[in-house]
Order: structure tokens, then C-alpha cells, then sequence
């Protein structure tokens, strides 16, 4: 619990401020759904304490391994000392031993809403993931109150089961396939002929148009609360209230909205970004958006975030008094995956007889339900707050691949997996494109350790947004900048967690070379992207 962490301002002679945490890892019996369990705590409790830091300051957290297998935590989003960056056998990090403390030292150079979490196993899944607020030195979003939002899916089976269940059938948890009323529905709307040959198509790739989870069975939680135990935070009317949002599922994608309220979207992965309005936003397992709201009346207010699946609902609620609830949104209807979210050079070179329509290529994942009329946030909308100081064309491009094998639950990058891969290497100062093209049905969110991305959303070179995860759709594609000035060994991997652990990670070692063979510094021209941007709509 918060009660027993330990944190200690320290002063020193140099300018810096010393932080420090002490964290302990443990499994503890815990008790969320109404069933007490084993899970993986910090200091007692899920999720794991938030950890504040102002920019600047020297950072010391003592980690603690109570359990009987090794552990290990990663900063998510953190510029930090590859040795400190948590993943075990990366720059020589042997992980957490059980009955072993690992201090962890680094230095805050960045401001804005990050997260933390095991990079061992399952343990993301089972518990182990918090939340981190780097202060900026001046404040430039204000804001009169300032809440963590911290999403999460809950399973009562622990994580390496789901994993072994996911390897020995990949449909394990895929309980809400079509049914016979479903397909005769097909046929009364688009004609007996279509809907046979979709059925038939679907059925030949044996792969399921209600194929947008690997896993079910979660419960949603809010800040480590169920619906029913509605985490709350408290505003006055008129006040301008700051949401920072944290997606630290293992597995599931929201479509997050508040209804009666306009979020002005101010960061997104802990980069400022100009101010976007919005309705509703696409969230993927490892990103934060942070939003302002400012609420008028009093009245209480409901975080809806809907699984994509369409499963449930993680709900909060903004009041003015503790035990409001607002009213609880109904489901929306559960999209359906369209051949516009299969990769269409596969499908073609697999069936080249295969008939499309204009309609047939819409993607169904990409579907969120929004009411007509409202604005749900879409990469392309996302601009730099402030002016990039690399406006560089790469000097190449780096394709990407994502793939898998449904019948094995394997996930691959490249064609291979993780213990297959060859590492990515770049050069220190290295301008590159990672180009994506994903070849399956499924999205995958896709984080590099260490350094930030700058989407090519078709903003303005010096407005390109920065990145630590980019969500990547079914069958499609999609490019980014990266800039490579961080040296050392970063993890490169899909964060649905159990695609990461079937194979879909890579490593990218950044080298850092004689000063001779270092390129330049970065001149800033006003070249836009050209390249990306094909599916910006999240």
C-alpha cells in the first residue's frame, strides 16, 4: 500500500534533487472481483504506487523481489540509461533475483505522464504496473485539479496459464463467435449470395470476423477498482480538471469517452501536443493521453472506457461528493472485421478469384460507434507543442513486418521470432523510417524502448508528434521517424502482452560510434512528410 512506501527528498551539493522509492514485489492475496487471489503486488497493492519526480531531479528506487521467481521493472516512456531500462539480458540487466533488492539510477531529463511495469513473464498481467508523473520545472497546462486514470483488465487466472492456454488453442477465449441468427441477419442485409461467400472466405482462412481479442473474461478497472467499486474524483463546477490516462492492460483496447464532456487532449505519450477537442479517443495497451475537462454543472459525470470487444466497460466517475455514479452508457454493438483489415497482397496471392466490393474494404476494427456528429481523436489530429529540433528526411527505411501463426499463437517481426531475430542496428544520430505493414487481422501496439518516434501523420516535419507507441491496424500500414541519438540495447515490441511473449520483439541497438562517424547535427528544414499516414484513423 501507499502507507508503506518510502519516499525521501535528499539534499545534495549538486542542483539536483535526489528522489528515492523503495518498492517491494510480492505476491499477496488480493481481492478485487469478490474472490480473494494470489497476485502480484508493490508495496501491497494493485496497481502500483504513482512515483513523482520533478524534471531534473536524480532518481533512486530501491526494488525489492519477495517472490520465488525472478522479476524486473521497466520505465515506460522514460530517456534513461540503457542499464537502467529494466529488461532482462538487454545491456546487461540479469533481472531481479528472488530475495534480492536492485537499485535502479537515473536521471529525470523529460516531463509529462509515464507508467512502469514488469518486463518478466506474465507479471504485467498479474499485477505489477504503476504509475510515474515527471513535473515539468514550469507548468505550461494548467489545470485546478489532477487525477491518474490508470486502465487495467483483470483476470482471476494468473498470466502464464492464459499463456499456455492461449499456445495450446489461440481461440481459447474466443467464446462470442457468430452464431447461425448472425449469418441469416447477413443474408436479410446484403443478399444470401454475399454473405454464403463471405461466410465461405472467412471459413476457408479459418480466422473469425469477431477476432478483436485474444483474451476475455476481464474485469475493467479504474485505478485498481471495479466498476461496481467506481473510483471517484471529486471537482467543483467550473473548474478545469486534468485526466491523465494510462493504459496498462495486458491485452484490451478502449474506446474512452466521458459523456456530457469535451476532453481538450493536451499530451499524448507524455509529449505536449497542441490542444485537440474531442469526444472520444481510441486507447491502445501502453499509451497515455493526458485531457483537460472542465465540467459545469453539478452533477456527476462517467469515465466510460469500452473494451473494443465490447465486454464491458473500466468506469470512474467525476463528482462533487464521494458516492455519486452517473449513468452508466449502454454497450455499443460489437464491430466486426472486414477483408479491409486483412492484408490484401496475402489474400490476393492466396486467393486471387476472390471478390471485393468498396464495402468489403472498410475496416470493421476501425469502427468505433461514434455518434454522428461527435469527433473521436485520430493520429492525424496530433501536432508537436513546440517546434522538433530533427526535421531530417531518413537516410533510410527500415521495413517492419508483423506476422503470426493463429494455429501456434506465435507473433513474429521480420518472419521471426524474438529468439529467431537478428537485432535492427543503427547508427548513433541515425535518421531512419520505420515503415509497418501489418500481415494479420489483429492491431498491434508497437513500443520502442528509449527513444520516441514522430508519427508521419501528414503534419509538418517540425509538428510531427512524438511516440513511444504507435498503434499499427489490421492489414494495414503505417511509418514513423526515429531519430536515433539514445545508445544502447531497447526492447522493440508489440505490447498486447502475450504477443510479445509469443515472439513478436526484437532488439534495436543503437551504436555509438567515433566522433568522425557521427552525421552532423540536425538541420531544420520545412519539408513535410510525405510517406505514412494511411490508416491515421484510430
Amino acid at each position: 500500500m501507499v502507507a508503506l512506501l518510502v519516499v525521501g527528498a535528499i539534499s545534495t551539493p549538486s542542483y539536483a534533487k535526489t528522489t528515492q522509492y523503495n518498492l517491494t514485489i510480492e505476491r499477496l492475496p488480493v481481492n478485487i472481483t469478490g474472490k480473494t487471489m494470489e497476485k502480484v503486488t508493490v508495496n501491497g497493492g494493485i496497481p502500483a504506487p504513482t512515483l513523482r519526480f520533478t524534471e531534473g531531479d536524480d532518481v533512486v528506487i530501491h526494488v525489492t523481489n519477495k517472490m520465488k521467481e525472478d522479476s524486473s521493472i521497466h520505465w515506460h516512456g522514460l530517456l534513461i540509461d540503457p542499464a537502467m531500462d529494466g529488461v532482462p539480458t538487454f545491456n546487461g540487466f540479469p533481472g531481479i533475483r528472488p530475495g534480492e533488492t536492485f537499485t535502479y539510477r537515473f536521471h529525470i531529463r523529460q516531463s509529462g505522464t509515464y507508467w512502469y511495469h514488469a518486463h518478466s513473464m506474465a507479471q504485467e498481467q498479474d499485477g505489477l504496473y504503476g504509475s510515474i508523473i515527471a513535473a515539468p520545472k514550469k507548468e505550461t497546462i494548467k489545470a485546478d485539479r489532477d487525477y491518474v486514470i490508470v486502465l487495467s483488465d483483470f483476470i482471476e487466472e494468473d498470466g502464464d496459464t492464459v499463456m499456455s492456454n492461449l499456445k495450446m488453442m489461440s481461440d481459447y477465449y474466443a467464446n462470442a463467435r457468430l452464431t447461425i441468427g448472425d449469418f441469416f441477419k447477413d443474408v436479410g442485409e446484403r443478399g444470401w449470395d454475399k454473405a454464403w461467400n463471405d461466410a465461405k472466405d472467412w471459413g476457408d482462412m479459418r480466422m473469425a470476423r469477431t477476432d478483436l481479442s485474444d483474451v476475455t473474461g476481464y474485469t475493467f478497472l479504474t485505478n485498481g477498482k471495479s466498476p461496481e467499486q467506481n473510483w471517484t474524483g471529486i471537482f467543483k463546477p467550473g473548474e478545469r480538471v486534468r485526466l491523465r490516462f494510462i493504459n496498462a492492460s495486458a491485452m484490451s483496447f478502449f474506446d474512452v469517452r466521458i459523456p456530457g464532456l469535451k476532453m481538450s487532449v493536451v499530451q499524448s505519450d507524455g509529449q505536449n501536443v497542441e490542444p485537440v477537442a474531442v469526444d472520444e479517443f481510441r486507447f491502445a495497451p501502453a499509451e497515455t493521453y493526458d485531457v483537460i475537462v472542465t465540467p459545469q454543472d453539478s452533477k456527476p459525470y462517467t469515465i466510460a472506457a469500452e473494451s473494443i470487444d465490447r465486454s464491458g466497460f473500466a468506469i470512474g466517475t467525476l463528482a462533487t461528493s464521494e458516492g455519486q455514479r452517473g449513468k452508466i452508457p449502454a454497450l455499443r454493438p460489437r464491430a466486426l472485421l472486414t477483408m479491409g483489415d486483412m492484408n490484401m497482397e496475402m489474400m490476393m496471392k492466396d486467393d486471387p478469384d476472390m471478390e471485393m466490393t468498396p464495402a468489403d474494404m472498410i475496416s470493421g476494427w476501425a469502427k468505433a460507434g461514434t455518434p454522428e456528429g461527435d469527433k473521436a481523436l485520430s493520429y492525424a489530429d496530433l501536432r508537436y507543442a513546440g517546434i522538433q529540433k530533427d526535421t531530417r528526411q531518413p537516410e533510410r527505411t527500415i521495413d517492419v513486418k508483423l506476422g503470426g501463426n493463429m494455429e501456434r499463437f506465435i507473433w513474429t517481426i521480420n518472419g521471426k521470432k524474438f529468439s529467431e531475430a537478428e537485432p535492427i542496428k543503427l547508427r548513433y544520430g541515425e535518421r531512419v523510417r520505420l515503415a509497418f505493414t501489418n500481415e494479420t487481422m489483429m492491431a498491434h501496439p508497437m513500443h520502442l524502448h528509449g527513444m520516441f518516434v514522430q508519427l508521419e501523420n501528414g503534419q509538418p516535419a517540425e509538428k510531427l508528434p512524438n511516440k513511444h507507441t504507435v498503434i499499427v491496424p489490421p492489414g494495414g500500414s503505417y511509418s514513423v521517424l526515429l531519430t536515433a541519438d539514445e545508445a544502447g540495447e531497447w526492447a522493440f515490441h508489440c505490447h498486447l502482452l502475450y504477443h510479445m511473449m509469443a515472439g513478436m520483439m526484437t532488439k534495436v541497438v543503437v551504436a555509438k560510434l567515433d566522433p568522425g562517424d557521427v552525421p552532423p547535427p540536425a538541420k531544420t528544414t520545412t519539408t513535410p512528410a510525405t510517406s505514412g499516414g494511411h490508416h491515421a484513423t484510430h
